[in-house]
């Protein structure tokens, strides 16, 4: 095999045309390839060069906390045209990244496209195929018959509605790549490469496959280089065969602010005992009641926000183990985590390519997905991916619709109201002071991520957990099924939305026992609570 030239990142930006599609494999602070990105920013800053890139970036590349990843890219004549799974985002009490400033400028074309098509669509163009037919954005915002997935005036139309055998789908076009850039653990001089360090792989083989194809330029960042022949073959992500160029940056981090785990990457597994338990409060109160919809031996998804918390429920009640959770960046089982190493997990029995997890999500073969929401309207749909004029709090659609499109079991977890409020938990009561000044259940969400009339139609299972009531989405509409202790129905609850709520006739407490500190006995043999 051909030894494959070892450069530096700005060598490696200097190879890019303008005018490239270029395809960057990250998730947000996890593998991202920031040195090269760097590169690209700062060749362009000093010469202009190069010009009118596409960029591809099935899930963000970067966060809002030091790692700039796209916003290396974002600036007006580089970059010309952006498809993101999901973008950057962070508190509203941070500047906003550079990309979304150029999206909301109108400078630079700019769709928001589920993760998991996303690298469907580099599939598609490397073996040739025309594109993605799917149902997963189906009467969502990325449907053209509501927004295309397009983040602003400027951005022409690409989603397209099809029907083929008696069914509606929609086709989403390939798009040719003539850049990869990659990351890995390890490169051998041959340009094998292995992820030992990695939390996940991502879609580094695909977006490679892709470039390949079209004739592109493969460029793999890496933190080490091993002698040629040395890295065992079943541990080699992408071949050699597929690497053009290697960038060496000895200070690549695991996550953007975390070192080397090795439990993170499978190569250790660490005592749970470290797990600092969720602190008590309403968030803890909320994620406790989403753990009793779920029931020993499921295969259960995990989204972000409060049922990121569902786990530590788990463990703190001693049934951990009685689930499997699945994340969208390839994670299997282990301890799922949250902050910058979200996306990996603890002590995981496997970790898949993120291309591949997103088909096993798309089939709808798993149990349940424990997701969380900004808003809910009258129909019972659900907007996680935006707010006009704080867009940059929110990533966007990511794996979200992919997830939802086939899930049979959705339980979306949330605060009831938005907004400075005055809530306690005393004496094992849910008080409300001074409720929150903006409402979350709302006539017509601002964006439709998820489709409640989609689910309704399909008999899909859907439960709404908040602080203070639980609702089913059923054919009749959303309805209150529990209360929390101390909270009036009327009040707190059915005036507090701005649609009416229909509440069953069969309305329950929720479980006192969720607003004391102490566990709560959790039996997921029962179905989640224990008499």
């Amino acid at each position: 095999m051909t030894r494959k030239p070892v450069i530096s990142a700005a060598e490696a930006a200097a190879l890019v045309p303008d005018g490239a599609v270029v395809s960057v494999s990250s998730s947000s602070g996890l593998g991202c390839p920031d040195a090269v990105l760097r590169a690209i920013g700062e060749r362009f800053g000093a010469t202009g060069a190069p010009r009118g890139l596409t960029a591809l970036h099935p899930i963000a590349a970067g966060d809002m906390y030091g790692i700039k990843g796209i916003d290396h890219l974002a600036q007006p004549g580089l970059l010309k045209r952006v498809f993101a799974g999901s973008y950057p985002s962070g508190p509203s009490s941070l500047e906003p990244p550079l990309i979304r400033k150029l999206i909301e400028a109108g400078e630079v074309e700019a769709y928001n496209l589920p993760s998991g098509v996303l690298f469907q669509m580099h599939r598609s163009a490397a073996t040739g195929q025309p594109g993605v037919l799917t149902t997963v954005g189906l009467d969502t915002f990325v449907d053209p018959r509501r927004e295309g997935g397009r983040m602003n005036a400027v951005t022409p139309q690409f989603v397209r509605v099809e029907h083929f055998d008696g069914r509606e789908w929609l086709f989403y076009p390939a798009i040719g790549v003539d850049v990869a850039v990659i990351r890995a653990t390890t490169a051998d001089e041959n340009g094998n490469l292995t992820m030992e360090d990695e939390g996940s792989p991502l879609g580094a083989l695909d977006q490679a496959l892709a470039a390949r194809a079209r004739g592109g330029l493969v460029i793999a960042q890496v933190k080490r280089i091993a002698e040629a022949g040395s890295l065992p073959a079943q541990q080699v992500r992408v071949p050699g065969i597929l690497v053009d160029r290697i960038v060496v940056d000895p200070e690549q981090m695991q996550t953007t602010q975390t070192p080397f785990d090795p439990a993170l990457a499978g190569a250790l597994r660490r005592p749970l005992t470290e797990v600092e338990p969720a602190a008590f409060g309403l968030e803890k109160v909320i994620a406790r009641r989403a753990a009793m919809e779920l029931t020993r031996g499921a295969v259960v998804n995990l989204g972000f926000g409060i049922s990121a918390l569902v786990p530590r429920i788990l463990l703190e009640e001693g049934c951990h183990h009685d689930v499997t959770w699945v994340i969208e960046q390839g994670a299997i089982g282990g301890f799922p985590l949250t902050g910058f190493a979200f996306g990996c997990a603890l002590n995981p029995e496997a970790i898949l390519p993120s291309a591949d997890q997103f088909t096993f999500l798309q089939s709808g073969a798993f149990d349940t997905a424990m997701l969380s929401f900004l808003e809910i309207d009258a129909e019972g749909n659900v907007n996680v991916s935006a707010l006009p004029g704080r867009s940059h709090i929110t990533a966007g659609v990511g794996g979200f619709a992919d997830i939802t499109a086939n899930a049979r079991h959705l339980v979306f977890s949330g605060r009831f109201t938005a907004g400075r409020g005055d809530l306690a938990i005393e004496d094992g009561e849910l008080r409300i002071r001074r409720d929150g000044t903006a409402a979350k259940f709302v006539g017509a969400v601002q964006q439709v991520t998820f489709s409640g009339r989609r689910a309704v139609a399909e008999g899909r299972r859907v439960t709404v957990v908040t602080e203070r009531c639980v609702l089913r989405l059923l054919s009749e509409g959303l309805t209150v099924t529990e209360i929390a202790p101390g909270v009036d129905v009327q009040r707190d609850v059915v005036e507090r939305a701005d649609f009416p709520l229909r509440i069953s006739p069969r309305l329950t407490v929720m479980d006192a026992r969720l607003f004391r500190p102490e566990p709560v006995s959790l039996d997921l043999a029962a179905g989640g609570r224990r008499e």
